[in-house]
């Protein structure tokens, strides 16, 4: 059975090669009973009210489980079909149904109880006791405690979220799947020739003539900023920003994509969970695990960092506009101009272009810049591994600590990740890391090393020539790393607190924030780049130059990602909101920003991150770890920034530590003190 179907072959890594859509339901269906099996078992007499009886019996079931969903999951955003969505939307149900009854359990909600309030719950390592103490929380917030109709209504509530939020996330994929744009090559004048040339066999793969256009980013973005045809740069931002809204369904007869009505129901019914487990708001609920303690605390962050920023950003406003209207004619500046004004700015004003930048990125030669920062700062070793993949694009790899004594035959594995850089149809857009399963000294005697996705969509190589990488993409490719590193680098090895487990989910971006400030040394960029033509390093002129623009626009920037956070945090903080949710965008517009975008903007129709990625009441993570991560980069940017030392105790401080403790606990570790905005005011030129 194990070998007919690789889904319930979880003793090793996945066999993604082998999975197929047809594997997901007998598979799933199986490692359920064994679970709920495993659930029962736990609740029983034969199993005793204590920490390692209970994770022998349950936590080897369900982690058994979630690995395998996991890695369908992982397809259905990676290498989306027909057939495997129509697999995963099967499954999904009923194991939305287990987990959530596994939460709301009263009789394993009293057993863990009955663990916390016994005799050996005092000799618990540091970690398992907060371990059970996360689990105690979470039993609440599960729903534990309701009784009834209400706990009924509650497993309702979850099963009809996970059909709405995997709802959402396909919309998005299809809508930017779906878009094309044939244009003839006068068309596109301006535009970075490595641009032209994808486009160009896009045209010819699909048997047309010309270049076809679409809006992956890796199309997108360039011809936003570089095309001098302004009606061709319209009509690319209307299809972009009305993806899977109602506008586009008016547009192209798609009415199934419009995420209007997913958004007001899960919206409703979170507000709906909050009344159940007895909260005012949805936004109570999400910061109960995270670092701040109040809507309103983050509310005042927000606008506090807002009235900052604010001058910032309208002085950068000001000189966009005045430059389009006297050196490009453009009297009024709309959202389509955007990109390209503050390219041909920052050409004149820093005398360099972007494009002339990204010949010097190539892929391998990032790929091992980074490599070196990780093995120099955090004292382990990277190198080619081999494992099943699902395109022949991906690569994984492997991380050594050297061996400890100086008989020991091997190094010691400290974890694996896959790395997924390009886009493709089928996948999901954006960058994120995912966890294949976690660092755990499992009940059997084995300690179970880390694994870990790393997935961009990056522009892939074209006729034999390397993938290039913008700077904003290495920074991307920098930040995801950094979670990698917080998952892959713990030295936790209890699976509810090792690595991201358990982190405080306004503290987890710390560690891929802080990674990205490396993209921005010079001894670091003296060793990660070559010109894809010729070899030579990136000049040091050039690189002043782009130190020099490092914060341009800073302030526009950051009033943007306040909007987005303000937005997110009214939006559940405020029952009823759903009612009008363009409204409320719009009032969180007319407060924060100083160049509001056109009313036919649905940004929030394809904000995947609170609506199907687990930043509900959280968006303003980013800004409130960006606190956290520039002052943490401060103790680097003080002893040296590639020091051995500093990286040693960051390492040990910080993502080793993992979840294991409070995230303020382990910045004052690294830091000796409490964390300061001045350090992120000073990095974004706004001190």
């Amino acid at each position: 059975m194990t070998h007919d179907n690789p889904l319930l072959d979880t003793a090793a890594l996945p066999r993604f090669d082998a999975i197929r859509p047809e594997h997901v339901q007998p598979a799933i269906d199986a490692l359920l009973a064994e679970a709920r099996a495993a659930q029962e078992r736990a609740v029983g007499p034969e199993v005793p009210a204590d920490y390692e009886a209970l994770s022998a019996v349950l936590d080897v079931a369900t982690e058994r489980l979630g690995r395998a969903w996991g890695a369908v999951g992982h397809l259905n955003s990676v290498a989306d079909t027909p057939e495997l969505r129509a697999a995963y939307n099967a499954a999904l149900p009923a194991v939305t149904a287990f987990y959530t009854e596994l939460g709301a359990d009263e009789r394993l909600y009293a057993k863990y109880k009955a663990v916390a309030q016994g005799p050996a719950a005092a000799g618990l390592s540091v970690p398992r006791q907060r371990a059970l103490g996360n689990a105690m929380r979470d039993f609440v917030l599960s729903g534990a405690e309701l009784q009834g109709e209400a706990r009924e209504r509650y497993a309702a509530i979850q099963a009809r979220q996970a059909e709405l939020q995997q709802a959402f996330s396909e919309h998005v994929m299809d809508a930017t799947d779906a878009y094309s744009l044939l244009v003839p090559a006068e068309r596109l004048a301006g535009v970075p020739e490595d641009v032209q040339a994808a486009t160009r066999a896009a045209a010819e793969a699909a048997g047309q003539e010309g270049h076809k256009l679409g809006l992956h980013m890796p199309v997108y973005i360039p011809v936003m900023q570089y095309a001098t045809d302004r009606a061709l740069r319209e009509q690319l931002y209307r299809a972009h920003v009305t993806r899977a809204s109602e506008l586009e369904a008016r547009a192209t007869d798609a009415a199934e994509r419009d995420n209007g009505p997913v958004m007001r129901e899960i919206l409703a019914l979170r507000q709906e969970e909050a009344r159940l487990l007895g909260y005012a708001n949805f936004a109570e609920v999400s910061l109960v695990p995270k670092m701040a303690g109040s809507p309103q605390q983050v509310i005042d962050f927000l606008r506090d960092l807002a009235r900052r920023a604010r001058p910032h950003a309208e002085q950068d406003l000001a000189e966009l506009r005045a430059f389009a209207a006297r050196e490009l004619g453009l009297d009024t500046m709309e959202p389509w101009d955007f990109s390209f004004v503050a390219e041909k700015l920052k050409e004149v004003r820093y005398s360099f272009s972007d494009q002339e930048v990204k010949p010097y990125f190539t892929e391998a030669k990032v790929l091992a810049g980074l490599f070196g920062i990780i093995e120099t700062l955090f004292e382990v070793s990277i190198r080619p591994d081999e494992a099943p993949t699902w395109h022949p694009d991906v690569r994984f790899f492997r991380i050594e600590r050297p061996a400890r004594q100086a008989g020991d035959a091997a190094p010691e594995l400290v974890g694996q990740f896959y790395l997924d850089p390009y886009a493709r149809p089928g996948k999901r857009p954006g960058a994120w890391m995912d966890d294949v399963r976690g660092r755990w000294a499992r009940p059997d005697g084995r300690l179970q090393t880390p694994v870990a996705h790393l997935v961009c969509n990056f522009a892939a190589p074209l006729g034999g020539k390397p993938a290039l990488l913008t700077h904003d993409e290495v920074i991307t490719l920098f930040h995801e790393t950094g979670h990698g590193l917080h998952h892959l680098l713990t030295r936790i090895e209890d699976p509810g607190v090792a690595g991201i487990s358990g982190v405080e989910w306004d503290a987890v971006e710390l560690p891929s924030q802080f990674m990205e400030n490396f993209a921005w040394e010079w001894a670091v960029l003296q060793g990660m780049t070559a010109h894809a033509e010729t070899g030579a390093p990136l000049p040091r002129a050039l690189f002043d130059k782009m130190l020099a623009a490092k914060n341009y626009l800073s302030g526009l920037m950051t009033l943007r990602q306040i909007e987005f956070s303000l937005f997110d945090m009214l939006l559940h903080a405020q029952p009823g909101a759903e009612a009008d949710v363009q409204g409320l965008l719009d009032a969180v517009r007319a407060e924060v920003s100083v160049n509001p975008p056109p009313a036919f903007n649905r940004f929030q129709h394809s904000f995947s991150h609170i609506f199907a990625g687990g930043y509900a009441a959280g968006y303003y993570s980013y800004k409130w770890a960006e606190v956290l991560s520039a002052d943490a980069y401060g103790a680097f940017e003080e002893s040296g920034v590639l020091n051995p030392e500093t990286g040693r105790r960051y390492r040990e401080a910080i993502l080793e530590a993992g979840g294991s403790r409070p995230a303020i606990e382990s910045f004052k570790a690294f830091r000796g003190r409490e964390p300061s905005i001045d350090a992120l005011l000073r990095h974004q030129g706004m001190a």
